[in-house]
């Protein structure tokens, strides 16, 4: 027999037993310095390796020729390599055992079309590597590079990175994707088959996932009611396993718990089958309290909701339906052999609602409780009038008069020229000068003259000038808090009154007595407004608004009031500001007052003519504002606001810088917290 020798080195060698061959008796193991020799195969296909610090490459191609595989190494990869086998393996396994040692030097295979990468560890998931879906297993050798996805079902993948992050090399990685609640590892196929044993450990169904408990005759909302309130602790502790959740499904008539204690799910359990328990035929007495709603109303909508119905509930409830109406049912006397009949009556008082009907048809009508009686939204409405007005007016004329001879009793001639009213002609102003309106007024005074026995003054010229400019920038900024669907008013002015009539009553020797008939109404600032909240957001508001006020100006009729007003329906969303009417006028007014003929003379005209004009511009927008307000901490809100800016405006006015004793000025007490509200009232009792 022919020997057969491979040698890896001079100092590091290994001696390598091929498959098939036969070694000579006198061939001794260990006849090289620090290297071992291969002992005999024991069989055809069975190979013994024994490398004791032999080169990385040299040991690659030794592996090479038994395999048959084709290897690329990077130039990284530099060392030595232990290997000891006591006995011959399987040449099967000689790869794999290679790859164990590459492993422990830190070093990675990587199959690729045939050709078998090795590269440092920390840079294999770079490179192309088997990737497996949630539901294969790693195949090929366990020391190999691949990537599996694992796809939780209980579970959160982003919470058991924290767990399978130090059962995984170091250099190789573990990534959790929320979207779809997947891990993404990429190690070991042996270590993959250990961390998939490990994750299929930990992603199970725990009791303390939500239960859902359907009830067959009492009030799944009466029972979680009853039941928050006996296991529910007043504050909860951080503790996950203390956090405890109830509520109740009316359309189904169950009830669902969630708890971080088992334990206290299967309290909960135990409460239900305790409290679902059959009453009598006949029904039971149910009262339930109102958080939000009005109880008369509330029961005029129960009763209607059956009125025209039939008795499905009793049908459910395994009782023959009745042809009879459910509303029927609810208020005509029992029968003999027939359901107790039910009532529905609402106590203002205690704004509560007292129902006696059997289980099934409580049931129905508890449920409808529980979605009509819920808060509802309210709606601040501002209301901002914003007036701006200019008037301007100017009048400049001249008047003459000539009375020398108007007291003689010869016949003499009189004449002049007498412009305006009394405050402003020359005859009104020479019987009496402090009437005299506003404005230059300049005269030529010859003494006094006696007309018709009245003495006056001989005011023989007079030449008037005036000019008024006047401005108003007027802001009313009306505000109102309603219910949606309610409609809300607020009156801001006077009380006036107005006379509608008068008539005098006399008799036989007495003195007639006159009567006069007087309608009072109201003149200021009136806004009247019912808004309407959609699903959207939007706001529908019903809007009258009036802005009127009593004129200066004298009627012999009675009192002149100037009137402004809107009425609308606006769709307005939440926050924003729309203009609901307004009014832009722009009026000049031009008056000549002259003697015909005289008065139209290029130069001396003007002595024979007055001349006034007036000029009003009134621009006036009216804008509202709608917030819709569903909680109570929205409106807390506004309302700080508005109280703080008011007590402001209080501190700002009060006496400061004077001399005199201060009194004290009215002001708003600091705004308190609302008071911790009350614990519930029982949603029912039996």
């Amino acid at each position: 027999m022919k020997r057969r020798w491979l040698g890896i080195g001079f100092v590091s060698m290994a001696m390598l037993a091929c498959a098939g061959q036969a070694w000579p008796a006198d061939v001794q193991p260990g006849e090289s310095s620090g290297a071992k020799a291969a002992a005999r195969p024991s069989g055809p296909d069975m190979v013994t390796l024994n490398f004791v610090n032999a080169d990385i490459e040299g040991v690659v191609k030794a592996v090479s020729e038994i395999t048959g595989k084709n290897f690329v190494l990077d130039p990284r990869v530099k060392g030595t390599v232990n290997i000891v086998s006591a006995k011959p393996m399987s040449r099967s396994l000689v790869y794999q055992v290679f790859l164990s040692a590459l492993r422990l030097q830190g070093f990675a295979a990587v199959e690729d079309r045939g050709v078998v990468m090795i590269v440092p560890e920390i840079d294999a998931k770079m490179h192309r590597s088997p990737t497996l879906g949630p539901q294969d297993q790693p195949r090929g050798g366990g020391q190999t590079i691949q990537t599996q996805v694992f796809k939780l079902q209980h579970e959160s993948a982003t919470q058991l990175v924290a767990v399978l992050r130090p059962l995984i090399t170091p250099n190789n990685s573990i990534t959790a994707y929320q979207n779809n609640n997947t891990l993404v590892v990429t190690d070991y196929a042996s270590n993959l088959q250990r961390i998939e044993k490990i994750i299929e450990s930990i992603d199970q169904p725990t009791d303390s996932d939500s239960i859902i408990i359907p009830l067959q005759h009492a009030s799944a909302v009466d029972v979680a009611q009853t039941i928050s309130r006996l296991l529910t602790e007043p504050v909860q502790a951080a503790d996950p396993s203390s956090r405890f959740t109830i509520a109740a499904d009316a359309r189904s008539n169950s009830v669902l718990a969630r708890a971080g204690d088992p334990a206290r799910l299967r309290r909960v359990r135990e409460l239900v089958a305790m409290l679902d328990t059959p009453t009598s035929a006949g029904g039971n007495i149910h009262v339930i309290y109102l958080k939000n709603a009005e109880a008369v109303k509330l029961a005029d909508v129960l009763r209607s909701i059956y009125s025209g119905g039939t008795a499905g509930a009793q049908a459910r409830a395994g009782t023959p339906a009745s042809p009879t109406p459910l509303g029927q049912s609810l208020q005509a006397p029992a029968q003999p052999g027939v359901s107790a009949p039910g009532i529905i009556q609402a106590d203002a008082a205690t704004n509560s609602i007292i129902i006696t009907a059997p289980d099934a048809i409580y049931n129905d009508l508890r449920a409808a409780v529980e979605k009509l009686d819920v808060r509802r939204a309210q709606v601040y409405v501002e209301a901002l009038i914003a007036e701006v007005s200019a008037n301007k007016a100017a009048e400049f004329g001249v008047q003459w008069q000539d009375l020398t001879g108007a007291g003689k009793s010869t016949a003499q001639v009189v004449g002049g020229t007498n412009f305006g009213n009394a405050g402003q002609n020359i005859l009104g102003i020479s019987q009496n000068p402090t009437a005299a309106g506003q404005g230059l007024n300049i005269g030529v005074i010859k003494g006094t003259v006696t007309i018709g026995g009245t003495q006056i003054l001989n005011l023989g010229l007079l030449v008037r000038a005036l000019e008024t400019d006047a401005n108003a920038n007027i802001l009313s900024t009306p505000t109102l808090l309603t219910l949606d669907n309610e409609e809300a008013k607020i009156v801001i002015g006077q009380n006036v009154p107005f006379i509608t009539g008068s008539y005098a009553v006399s008799a036989a020797a007495t003195t007639p007595t006159p009567f006069q008939t007087i309608e009072r109404k109201d003149v200021g600032l009136t806004l009247k407004i019912k808004p309407q909240i959609s699903e959207g957001g939007t706001v529908r508001l019903q809007i009258s608004q009036e802005v009127s006020s009593v004129d200066s100006a004298t009627n012999a009729s009675g009192i002149i009031t100037n009137k402004r007003s809107v009425d609308s329906s606006v769709l307005v969303n939440d926050g924003q500001i729309v203009v609901i009417g307004g009014l832009m006028q722009d009026q000049v007014n031009d008056g000549v007052s002259k003697v015909p003929g005289l008065g139209d003379l290029p130069l001396i005209g003007s002595l024979f003519r007055y001349n006034t004009r007036t000029r009003n511009k009134t621009n006036l927008m009216v804008f509202l504002r709608p917030t819709v307000l569903r909680s109570a901490e929205r409106a807390d809100s506004l309302t700080d606001d508005r109280y703080n800016y008011i007590l402001g405006e209080q501190l700002k006015a009060k006496q400061s810088g004077t001399d005199l004793r201060d009194f004290g000025s009215p002001t708003l007490p600091p705004r308190t917290s609302p008071p911790a509200a009350a614990p519930d009232k029982p949603a029912a009792s039996q």
